[in-house]
């Protein structure tokens, strides 16, 4: 019986079906690969005459069918139609090779740069899937491009033609050079600072052919090149005619109307408290005794939603924008200049709307009643931080009497909150000192005083107060949009406790036991201040942290040991504010919870603009460090090691944010690898180690403005 079996399963897998539909099977698992006739014979059991002949009848039939396609010399590989395609768009490395994001799949298809069809960033594409590795990742082929980006570039003219303009483009993302047309731009020069938008890129052709949409300037020009920044990212460098005149037709007065509506504030001593060189003030702060040790303190926020209303010119291009941007030298508003500098800012001596949040507080920072709504105020007096600084330092001053006991309640507040687990995160940020033509001089680092944390810890009562109002008053749960910060990753965490073990600091707590853990930081936090090892640590502990963003989904804020948090306080230069302030302002008038769906793709698109905008930020720093240390070509510095990737090490040189990379290759005396694992780079022969926070004196090699990268040489 078992003679039998065996011969008649070997019959039926000689019919033309069963190899027919072996062979189909094979085309399917590696669609990337070119088969012979001989091998797909012989891979189905048919190595001799007559197996080879069959195959080919098969093959023959499958050509007829249009599943597999014959390149010639006898080999055959699977229709191109016949494998899995989406719709996806476009992530371009330097290399020319990109990622193709889809929405239908888990992970992005990998597309190499032969394979790209002069697709470019930001493109919307049909990428063909052509192999599946072990591990899922995707690899394959863009069939066609469905849309080109809208997006500009920022490039340098680099050369001029009699007919031809040569533009090579600043961003990494977009590899190739532009071609323009001399004829359509003949006032165009070499050297210029350009905007460029793709208009076409046929196949055959070796560059893409772009229309001009701006010139900046000339190249190294300080506005021209933080122009060319935002425009690398997608951000606006100004506001449209219609923007700005629809801020210009605003009536900026405060009616008796107004005033009868709203809290009237205005004999309530009123102060604000910001930096030397800010130009708008969005937050006050005023404040009375009322008895038994107790104070009112009013946290007023500039009302700007009574100005701005929804689905208006200006509102659409808030929501656009999502955030204000802060570059090195400059500040990209999210609001027309009428409306942050004039009509929304709280300015001494003026009558201003304000939507506020009023605290009666005592001095162990107890609250024993809150009020939330619209008013009217007065500010009494600007204060700078080193003004205010002086008088808590002092305990004198013009307005003292309203300043000193903020400030204790404020540290009241300040210990409490660190009690209940917040994390003491306290890295050093440096400014660049700049001359009247923007350029760096010098590097110095911003300090946090009191004053600074007085300002801190009225908002973040006025912002978590709000949060738990909104979402939970009257015991109902209401739509909100919260600013939450997850639990940290715990493989990173991990990988972080691991890492300091070699600077002899051990984490005793679990990352589960959360207020235990979050003590232990700040005790690591407060041991290392001062130390060599004090930036590196703290900077590798925030990457193990989650990233804080906009949801309608509280899970609660771990960095500030918050269970109910949100964004209230800045509405002239974050849109979720203004969001935040209408969504009060329905629940005061006792309206049902809003729509869920609508603010949750709100706060989806205002985290994306938030991150691009701290993206933008940083290219413009790195941009002044390049500069800074351009004319330092060939000196020596000590600095300390940053990070590291299979290319190189990165140097931070000391008292400075200035870093730059050291090549592995250009490490004299040895082959040195990186290893991920144990986050080193290690070299082959001598034993070698470099690791974080290791110092290492370096001499400048190369600063390139154009594409912002600093290239430092080992010394030792």
């Amino acid at each position: 019986m078992k003679e039998k079996k065996v011969k008649r399963s070997k019959r039926e897998r000689n019919t033309f079906s069963d190899r027919a539909g072996f062979i189909v099977n094979i085309f399917r698992e590696m669609p990337e690969k070119r088969f012979t006739l001989k091998l797909l014979a012989a891979a189905s059991g048919g190595a001799d005459r007559a197996g080879r002949d069959l195959t080919k009848h098969i093959l023959d039939t499958l050509l007829e069918q249009g599943y597999i396609e014959s390149e010639g010399k006898g080999k055959y590989h699977l229709s191109r139609s016949r494998l899995p395609r989406y719709e996806g768009v476009v992530d371009m490395s330097a290399s020319g090779a990109m990622y193709v994001q889809c929405e239908a799949l888990e992970s992005d298809v990998f597309v190499h740069q032969r394979n790209t069809r002069n697709a470019l960033n930001g493109d919307r594409v049909e990428v063909v899937v052509t192999r599946t590795s072990r591990n899922g990742a995707l690899e394959g082929e863009v069939a066609k491009v469905l849309e080109r980006s809208p997006r500009c570039y920022a490039g340098r003219v680099d050369s001029v033609s009699r007919t031809t303009i040569v533009v090579v483009p600043d961003s990494r993302k977009m590899p190739v050079e532009i071609y323009l047309s001399r004829r359509r731009y003949p006032d165009v020069q070499e050297g210029d600072k350009v905007a460029v938008r793709i208009a076409e890129w046929r196949e055959g052709d070796s560059r893409p052919t772009g229309e001009l949409v701006d010139v900046l300037g000339a190249s190294g020009d300080n506005d021209a090149e933080m122009h060319a920044i935002l425009l690398e990212y997608d951000l606006p460098y100004k506001f449209e005619a219609a923007v700005e005149r629809a801020a210009e037709a605003i009536d900026g007065r405060i009616t008796e109307r107004d005033i009868a509506e709203r809290r009237d504030m205005r004999d309530v001593l009123t102060l604000t408290i910001d930096p030397a060189d800010a130009k708008d003030f969005d937050d006050a702060l005023s404040v009375r005794p009322i008895g038994e040790g107790k104070w009112e303190v009013g946290v007023h926020i500039a009302d700007v939603t009574h100005y701005v209303t929804p689905d208006s010119t200006i509102d659409d291009e808030a929501v656009e924008r999502g955030t204000s941007v802060y570059l090195v030298d400059r500040t990209i508003p999210m609001l027309p200049e009428r409306l942050c500098n004039d009509l929304c800012s709280l300015r001494p001596h003026e009558d201003k709307l304000a939507f506020s949040a009023i605290f009666h507080i005592d001095e162990k920072g107890k609250l024993s009643q809150e009020w939330f709504g619209r008013t009217v105020i007065h500010s009494d007096r600007r204060f700078t931080y080193e003004e205010a600084q002086a008088i808590i330092e002092s305990g004198k001053g013009e307005f003292s009497e309203a300043i000193l006991p903020l400030h204790r309640l404020a540290q009241t507040l300040r210990k409490e909150r660190y009690r209940k687990g917040a994390i003491a995160f306290d890295r050093r940020e440096a400014k660049f000192t700049l001359d009247e033509n923007g350029r760096p001089t010098g590097v110095y680092f911003k300090v946090q005083r009191e004053a600074n944390q007085l300002i801190e810890e009225f908002m973040l009562l006025a912002n978590r107060r709000v949060a738990e109002f909104c979402a939970r008053a009257h015991g109902k749960e209401r739509t909100m949009i919260f600013r939450v910060h997850d639990t940290p990753n715990s493989d990173k965490f991990e990988r972080f406790r691991s890492f300091i073990l070699r600077f002899g600091h051990i984490f005793k707590s679990p990352l589960a036991k959360g207020n235990a853990a979050a003590k232990e930081l700040n005790k690591l936090l407060a041991s290392i201040k001062g130390r060599p090892e004090e930036n590196v640590v703290s900077t590798l502990a925030i990457r193990s942290m989650a990233k804080a963003v906009y949801t309608t989904d509280n899970i609660g804020h771990y960095g500030l040991a918050f269970p109910y948090y949100t964004h209230f306080t800045s509405p002239i230069r974050r849109y979720p504010d203004m969001m935040v302030h209408r969504l009060l302002q329905r629940y005061l008038d006792g309206k049902r919870s809003a729509d869920r769906d609508f603010y949750e793709t709100r706060c989806t698109h205002c985290s994306e603009r938030e991150v691009v905008a701290a993206e933008a930020e940083r290219a413009s720093v790195k941009y002044k460090m390049v500069e800074f240390m351009a004319d330092k070509i060939g000196e020596e510095f000590d600095g300390h090691i940053s990070g590291m990737n299979e290319w190189g090490i990165y140097v931070e040189l000391e008292d400075s944010i200035i870093e730059g990379m050291v090549l592995m290759r250009d490490i004299p005396g040895d082959f040195y690898q990186f290893d991920e694992e144990r986050y080193e780079v290690y070299g082959h022969s001598t034993g070698k180690l470099f690791t974080i926070g290791d110092k290492m004196r370096i001499r400048v090699k190369s600063a390139d403005l154009r594409r912002r990268l600093l290239d430092f040489e080992y010394v030792g």
